[in-house]
């Protein structure tokens, strides 16, 4: 690393110093290599070794926390999950060490031949995460009430007027926060299990071994039982048919009964109501979050991301009743979204 990059630097130092403490492990051979930054501010780096590699991650104290990382990996680790393991830390530095799960997500190796195979293993993980108890010295938030509200309103903070450049009409900002507050409250009638809180094909890997790697949980909570099989099934960089969805959503739901993880009492209806119901407040988020990255993160690729996410959005709430006013605003507001973004004509133009 170069002087214009000092965290790197002194990151590099550190996992150095670290390895050098550690007599009997392999040692460093050359310096820090980037691998990706994400979403949030933290950024991650392989360190080769003489056999083998780990990853170091720097996240920025006045902006990344370590500490819920920390707690969450050691809890999931002890659950049986593969997930890196946290060798070194310092939460004043805001660095990490941990194992090197490989290169390789599970995005790019999905296609209609792999796809039952692979959503089957991160289904069944994600039945394993959900009994995950409670993280050593750490308190896992809730997705309370208010929490679901703060996200959805991210579509009418950001999205509409500080993207699209739109001002809703006093009534229909009130009738929005309205269909909010039924989304919440028909979300919290959902058994509350350990949710990941972003589990789909970008944070999902398959490690040299043949395991199912999970990363980025740093921002799990307790909540509803379908939030992270929404995350999964309906990824913001993957599509696929409605039948196939419906029928994972299905066997899922089943590999809980089975697990003794929800009644069989739960109709396949109702968890397919519950799952529709918690994409959507999902998506509303997603829809917000990936037009703020754009405008105050300087992220502008993500913004390719949300047509995808707008016609999952649209999809889901269009056959229940009671979020018809929804429904409506969010065609209401296509031509303007496609004024600013041609692109996403492709996947949205034919609900005009």
């Amino acid at each position: 690393m170069t002087a214009a990059d000092p965290r790197a630097e002194r990151l590099g130092q550190w996992v150095n110093k670290w390895l050098v403490r550690q007599q009997a492990w392999p040692q460093p051979v050359g310096g820090l290599q980037m691998v990706s930054g994400d979403a949030s501010f933290r950024r991650y780096f392989r360190q080769p070794l003489n056999q083998g590699s780990l990853i170091a991650v720097d996240a920025p104290p006045e902006h990344e926390d370590c500490r819920p990382f920390v707690a969450i990996a050691e809890a999931l680790h002890k659950q049986g999950l593969c997930v890196p393991e946290v060798l070194g830390w310092s939460s004043q530095e805001g660095f990490m060490l941990l194992t090197d799960l490989g290169d390789t997500l599970l995005r790019p190796q999905l296609d209609s031949a792999s796809a039952n195979t692979l959503y089957g293993a991160a289904m069944l993980a994600l039945v394993q995460l959900q009994g995950t108890p409670a993280p050593t010295g750490y308190f896992l938030p809730r997705y309370d009430r208010e929490r679901l509200l703060t996200e959805m309103r991210l579509l009418t903070d950001w999205f509409i007027p500080k993207y699209l450049g739109l001002t809703l009409e006093e009534d229909q900002a009130a009738l929005v926060e309205q269909q909010f507050a039924l989304i919440a409250d028909r979300v919290l009638e959902q058994p509350t299990v350990f949710v990941h809180r972003d589990y789909h094909s970008r944070n999902l890997m398959l490690t040299p071994e043949g395991e199912l790697g999970i990363i980025d949980f740093q921002d799990a909570v307790t909540g509803p039982i379908t939030y992270d099989l929404a995350s999964l099934l309906r990824d913001a960089y993957v599509s696929w048919p409605l039948a196939d969805v419906r029928r994972w959503v299905q066997q899922f739901r089943d590999e809980l009964v089975a697990n003794g993880a929800l009644a069989d009492t739960v109709s396949p209806e109702q968890f397919q109501t519950w799952f529709d119901w918690m994409a959507a407040q999902r998506h509303l988020k997603v829809v917000g979050i990936f037009a703020r990255l754009s405008l105050r993160d300087g992220k502008h690729g993500y913004l390719n991301d949300i047509p995808l996410v707008y016609r999952y959005l649209v999809d889901e709430i269009a056959g229940h009743d009671e979020l018809q006013p929804l429904h409506q605003l969010l065609i209401s507001l296509l031509p303007a979204y496609l004024a600013r973004y041609p692109d996403g004509q492709t996947l949205l133009g034919d609900l005009l």
